[in-house]
């Protein structure tokens, strides 16, 4: 059920959010239609972080849910920015990679909150949540770790990295 229209802005952009975010972690990387998709993905989740922070409507103030928009909020720019300063930042991929991964993986996570919050009831939602929580949480980290060294190639040593050889 949907009790405002920040509400449905915010469901909305969590629904596009999900599937931007899984289109962009199964499909081919650093291609045009991943960084189309990958920056839809971060525009789905700047207007549902923003929207998270306006909905009080479960505790009636700053809840565990706003600590979760924090949260999330920092794993996007904490993915983001290392791909805005490729240029200056050494490994810059392995922080795209990981922050980028686990923000998909806390919305999914946050998605079985959001769901659960209206199917179950309240003196059973902390640990039902906290069981799907983890359940996401562990397939997630199983994938991400499954797929890092295809994602994420050794670097190879640049011209000024190199040692002299001697002959």
């Amino acid at each position: 059920m949907i009790h405002s229209t920040t509400g449905l802005v915010h469901i909305c952009s969590a629904l596009l959010a999900m599937l931007l975010g899984a289109i962009v972690l199964l499909g081919k990387k650093g291609t045009t239609t991943h960084k189309r998709i990958g920056y839809g993905y971060v525009g789905a989740m700047g207007v549902l972080n923003v929207t998270a922070f306006l909905i009080y409507d479960l505790f009636g103030h700053f809840g565990p849910f706003h600590i979760a928009a924090l949260i999330s909020s920092g794993s996007i720019v904490a993915g983001m920015v290392p791909v805005l300063f490729r240029h200056r930042i050494n490994g810059w991929l392995i922080y795209h990679y990981y922050f980028m991964n686990w923000s998909v993986v806390g919305l999914y996570a946050a998605f079985w909150a959001e769901t659960l919050v209206r199917a179950v009831p309240m003196r059973a939602f902390w640990p039902v949540v906290m069981i799907a929580t983890l359940a996401t949480t562990v397939v997630g980290a199983w994938l991400i770790r499954k797929n890092k060294d295809r994602f994420i190639q050794p670097t190879r040593p640049t011209l000024t990295d190199r040692q002299p050889t001697t002959a």
